[in-house]
């Protein structure tokens, strides 16, 4: 079938079903959502059989959903209704949720039923239930809707005939609602509160006595200094984040937002302020599973040692690149014969930190800053001789991160996770981190060609196929823990160990004798110091409407078929 994808913006959600879709033999183009007549304009010359609505901020016009079945994505049980679901079912503290495909009527959300999921509702952030739980529960139940569709014998269940329903309609979550009374909530409520916000829009509060958002909080259980504060206090600082005195104990506040700025580390958004604070680092930094803000940790099991790193959205700065490469030396010192890069829970590595660099005093400054450190972390890791390494990606990748995942020996992607291994849609960017060097290698030079031309999400199942990455596991998160530890212990213990690095070394010695890395690294900087200083701003125009969340004024091509010159409606 033709399948049109009308969206607010290409989010994770969408990626992942117009993978899915177009892995089902579906003819999928895309929409941005931007004004009624660009929507009915899109309709008109694709002409499809069916129009799913992933995410949505905006009835879908009447002249649209009066025509055509159209099927919206809501991430709320079946019954729930408003703008707010994820947002309401979080802070309320719900035991599971789920979500609902229902066909878009004149009363929002109120629609016949065609599909439903339900999933455990964990503690964590909005963000991270929705790129996880909400992501595979909408993708499991539009394949179930889209097959239904197709099927033509499959009459929805009107909303008011579902004897399972149990959600309401409830209005747009207000900052009056998510406010935080540092005297009387508890940790778990402050917790309940800025995790319900996390992503978007955070929780309206004041830091340093100015007004701002927060986001990204972590409990803290082991520090028992200052007993004298109050609630609401600063206490410390550690990193880039800040640990705030509660009603019963403390936790840390990893990214603000000033009024009129844009989403920054809590330290960076507040610099002069937060470094007065005294700082408090974490003793026996590798040591992980303390309760506690911890970005970088280290663990060791049969031979095998795990680096992990959590990045908020996958970002890295270049202090966290540099924190990040001294970490890795560091674990390579060790007694292990297989090193793991775990990343994070929702995102493995997404590359540059666009948002540190906006906020830079110069961007194409730091911008360079920032390559060069991914660079020298990228490197630190193509040379490592002495270990086995794995790039387990538990949680997406993007742009740079997807080649830093490339620089070690093997990377097994968890079944769900969504790659992106290109650059250009931000402002044409080249890109580096030596991807050159470990792409062609991979795919050979039509292959990466395609890569870096289609500008399209691999899928994990994808990715594996086309040779990028070497296996899809398990897509449960702790049964793919499990997988990629039990084949890294595998690997650490198999009697070729031996041979298998020698040949290991041999092959680096041999690529390294043909072309160096140093020239690989030179000629795609060439590029990249176009990017960051030439007379092209394309980049930094593309980073500033990124970070500032700018409303998107068009779909890009590569997406909308429908507006390609020679596309027609098949006869």
């Amino acid at each position: 079938m033709r399948i049109l994808l009308l969206t607010h913006a290409f989010n994770s959600l969408t990626q992942r079903l117009e993978a899915e879709l177009q892995r089902r033999g579906h003819e999928i183009s895309i929409e941005f959502d931007i004004a009624d007549s660009v929507a009915e304009e899109a309709v008109a010359l694709f002409r499809p059989h069916l129009i799913v609505a992933p995410y949505l901020r905006r009835a879908i016009p009447e002249s649209i959903w009066s025509q055509h079945v159209c099927l919206i994505v809501h991430p709320g049980v079946i019954g729930d209704r408003g703008p707010s679901a994820l947002d309401w079912a979080i802070q309320a503290g719900e035991g599971g949720w789920g979500i609902t495909v229902l066909q878009a009527e004149a009363e929002m959300d109120a629609g016949p039923v065609w599909a439903s999921a339900v999933f455990p509702l964990r503690a964590a952030k909005k963000s991270s239930i929705y790129r996880n739980e909400v992501t595979q529960a909408a993708t499991s139940a539009v394949l179930q809707a889209v097959e239904r569709f197709a099927a033509a014998d499959f009459a929805p269940t009107p909303l008011a005939a579902c004897r399972d329903a149990r959600g309401r309609l409830r209005p747009l979550m207000k900052q009056t609602d998510r406010l935080i009374d540092w005297q009387r909530d508890d940790t778990a409520t402050v917790l309940c509160k800025i995790n319900a916000a996390d992503g978007f829009p955070g929780v309206a509060d004041t830091l340093f006595g100015e007004d701002c958002h927060v986001f990204d909080a972590w409990p803290e259980a082991g520090l028992h200094a200052a007993p004298d504060a109050r609630p609401g206090e600063l206490l410390a600082r550690r990193e880039t984040a800040l640990l705030r005195k509660t009603r019963d104990g403390a936790l840390w506040i990893g990214h603000a937002k000033r009024a009129g700025g844009i989403k920054l580390p809590a330290t960076l958004a507040f610099p002069a302020a937060s470094a007065a604070l005294p700082a408090a680092p974490l003793k026996d930094w590798w040591r992980s599973g303390s309760a506690t803000w911890q970005d970088i940790a280290y663990e060791e099991s049969g031979g095998v040692g795990f680096l992990h790193f959590e990045f908020y959205n996958g970002a890295m700065s270049t202090a966290q690149c540099e924190r990040l490469r001294a970490a890795l030396a560091w674990a390579k010192q060790r007694p292990v014969q297989v090193l793991v890069l775990m990343g994070g829970t929702d995102f493995w590595s997404n590359g540059i930190h666009l948002n540190v660099i906006e906020a830079a005093e110069s961007p194409a400054d730091e911008s360079w800053n920032n390559i060069n450190a991914m660079n020298d972390l990228a490197r630190e890791l193509i040379e490592t001789d002495g270990q086995i390494t794995i790039a387990a990606l538990a949680g997406n990748v993007g742009a740079g991160g997807c080649f830093l995942a490339r620089a070690a020996d093997l990377v097994w992607a968890r079944e769900g996770v969504i790659l992106n291994p290109h650059y250009k849609n931000m402002g044409n960017l080249y890109g580096s981190e030596y991807w050159t060097y470990l792409l062609p290698r991979r795919v050979g030079d039509e292959g990466a060609r395609t890569i870096m031309r289609n500008r399209q999400p691999l899928t994990a199942q994808r990715a594996a196929e086309t040779g990028f990455t070497d296996a899809c596991l398990a897509g449960d998160a702790q049964a793919f823990r499990i997988d990629v530890a039990r084949r890294a212990a595998e690997i650490a213990a198999a009697p070729d160990l031996a041979v298998r690095l020698a040949a290991k070394r041999e092959r680096r010695a041999e690529d390294e004798a043909k072309k160096p890395l140093a020239a690989y690294r030179e000629e795609e900087l060439a590029h990249m110091r176009r990017n960051f200083y030439g007379f092209d701003p394309s980049y930094h125009v593309a980073r500033h409407h990124f970070v500032r969340k700018s409303l998107a004024s068009w779909t890009p091509r590569h997406l909308a078929r429908h507006r390609d010159l020679g596309w027609q409606v098949p006869a």
